[in-house]
């Protein structure tokens, strides 16, 4: 594992955070791995998703497992509906315990939270897109996002920053982000279409973000949301980049690219403790 995340592990969960974060206590941001759960086949072990086909009662326990390994079994989760879009949803306590025992609870048609309450734990799934998480020391506030090839052109990066800033009055240049274990853009080959999109609605954009190798073209969707948190006014050095290809390191995390279709999901956990 590369030196931009802390491995950790607890009775065979393990898990991973951002040492970026090191500096700010008050934060809590944790990446979940494959291992530690109940699950099987293209799920093992750790599977967080309900919507994957996995064993339901399977789900649940991981889910438990993890929740207890690191520390938060006594703090509501949160957990969105994601759909590869770019809408926002603003959570408080009354959301609390949303879509964690299952999926018709979580909160609906969104790919990104934000809140400013401690003692909350935004959850998002992954295997593959890109998990964006941002703190604002000043405020306290959280955020993270569920950036897909669709989120991405769609700017949700910079609409989670821009939420915070309406919500919170956030300064962006005060965020600190990081941009987690993603497919990168050493495997991410995408077609003609994707790429003409991205080239329709970021027609200014300056710095490549498709590499071509013959007939092939790889989207660097770690740049592009770079790119997006740029534009919303984040200075590129509070900008972290794990650099964690899902797909390359497939043995520690889900990739849906490279498990054709059969991947379990991780979870991107992010919270503020009490006094935070």
């Amino acid at each position: 594992m590369n030196e931009a995340l802390r491995t950790s592990e607890h009775h065979g969960v393990r898990w991973f955070t951002f040492r970026c974060f090191d500096p700010w206590q008050p934060v809590m941001a944790v990446v979940s791995s494959r291992h530690g759960g109940v699950s099987s086949d293209g799920k093992a072990t750790l599977n967080l998703s309900y919507a994957v086909g996995d064993v339901p009662e399977r789900v649940t326990e991981n889910r438990r497992r993890l929740v207890e390994a690191i520390g938060i079994n006594g703090t509501p989760v949160i957990c969105a509906a994601q759909v590869h879009g770019c809408n926002v949803a603003v959570v408080d306590e009354s959301a609390a315990g949303a879509g964690f025992s299952g999926p018709m609870s979580a909160i609906q048609t969104v790919d990104a939270l934000v809140t400013d309450r401690p003692n909350l734990a935004l959850w998002l799934g992954f295997a593959d897109c890109v998990p964006i998480v941002a703190y604002d020391p000043d405020r306290p506030a959280i955020g993270i996002a569920h950036a897909g090839w669709r989120g991405t052109l769609l700017e949700v990066s910079r609409c989670l920053i821009e939420t915070m800033q309406a919500a919170f009055g956030s300064r962006p240049a005060a965020l600190r982000v990081a941009i987690g274990p993603s497919i990168g853009p050493c495997c991410y080959e995408v077609g003609p279409d994707v790429e003409a999109a991205f080239r329709d609605r970021w027609r200014a954009l300056s710095v490549p973000i498709f590499r071509h190798a013959g007939d092939h073209r790889y989207l660097n969707l770690w740049e592009a949301n770079r790119r997006s948190l740029l534009a919303a006014g984040v200075p590129a050095e509070q900008i972290a980049l794990t650099n964690t290809c899902t797909a390359c390191e497939v043995d520690d995390f889900f990739s849906h690219r490279a498990q054709r279709g059969q991947a379990g999901r991780f979870a991107v956990i992010v919270g503020l403790r009490k006094g935070g």
